[in-house]
């Protein structure tokens, strides 16, 4: 988590970007809270989680009490953890009590789709995922109960992750408990998983682009196809069959969608024993695709 942390020269460009993002990022993670989750019940973990239980049983303001939560959470984590999290970090979470709350005193806390709490958990979800990917596209963090996931897996040595959805759920049962209603947990379990996948597609992007690793006798064949028709590299890797023990080059290689087709049909022509994986590739940066500079500039 610490890697996101990083720190820009006050009004550069990319301190101005990385604040754009957080202001934007802010702003759509709570029209996601206010017009599709709040209205609900729907429990998405997290201290917004807590902050909508207590709303419902209280009556109080959601993005106030959020921000009551996170305050302490920084301030334990900055004495167990030291420094990391830095001004955006401090930045975004205040946003988003401040948008919370002026965009519920505005809407009435009225949902945005009426009687339909599953399409409300798909985009709430959606809204949600956009803007904590753009709060982490400015390498700061959310705060709330990721920072006490960071403090527990210090303790423990857990994965961070798997502490994340632990705490998560804690809160997710907490608002079955509270509000008595089998739905919630569903809804909110399925606004979790959207919102993850957002996430993803907001840092990495839509990608069509496939990591393959062909084993073939005729890899010199397949070696010109890619590099003179298709304009693509590759890497030989040294392998051994487990059978026999005969020396095996395992061609590793990124292409398109449509590539791998072509590819396909050739492979097929030239060698149809051959063998072939092809994996789906979240991210590619290099050459003849996006490059890793740009992808630290986006």
């Amino acid at each position: 988590m610490a890697a996101y942390i990083t720190r820009e020269k006050p009004f550069s460009a990319r301190w101005l970007k990385a604040y754009g993002f957080i202001i934007l990022g802010t702003f759509i993670l709570s029209i996601g809270y206010v017009y599709f989750i709040t209205p609900y019940k729907i429990v998405p973990g997290g201290v917004y989680g807590i902050s909508i239980v207590l709303h419902h049983t209280f009556g109080t303001p959601v993005g106030l009490v959020a921000l009551f939560f996170n305050i302490p959470l920084v301030l334990i984590g900055i004495k167990l953890l030291g420094p990391r999290f830095g001004a955006k970090t401090v930045t975004g979470f205040v946003l988003t009590s401040v948008f919370v709350d002026v965009l519920s005193y505005f809407s009435g806390m009225e949902p945005l789709v009426h009687d339909n709490a599953l399409l409300a958990a798909i985009f709430g979800g959606v809204f949600m995922g956009v803007g904590v990917g753009l709060i982490f596209k400015s390498r700061a963090t959310s705060g709330g109960t990721d920072v006490l996931a960071m403090i527990i897996s210090r303790q423990n040595r857990m994965p961070l992750g798997q502490i994340m959805i632990m705490v998560d759920s804690v809160i997710v049962i907490l608002g079955l408990v509270v509000f008595g209603d089998w739905e919630i947990p569903l809804y909110s379990w399925m606004v979790i998983f959207i919102m993850g996948k957002v996430i993803d597609v907001v840092l990495q992007g839509i990608s069509y682009d496939k990591t393959l690793f062909i084993i073939s006798d005729q890899h010199e064949q397949i070696r010109e196809k890619l590099i003179v028709d298709m304009r693509r590299g590759g890497t030989y890797i040294a392998g051994e069959g487990m059978f026999n023990g005969s020396p095996k080059k395992i061609i590793f290689t990124s292409v398109n969608r449509r590539e791998v087709a072509m590819l396909q049909d050739f492979i097929h022509q030239v060698d149809p024993k051959a063998f072939m994986t092809v994996i789906e590739a979240n991210e590619i940066l290099g050459e003849g695709f996006k490059s890793l500079k740009d992808k630290l500039e986006d």
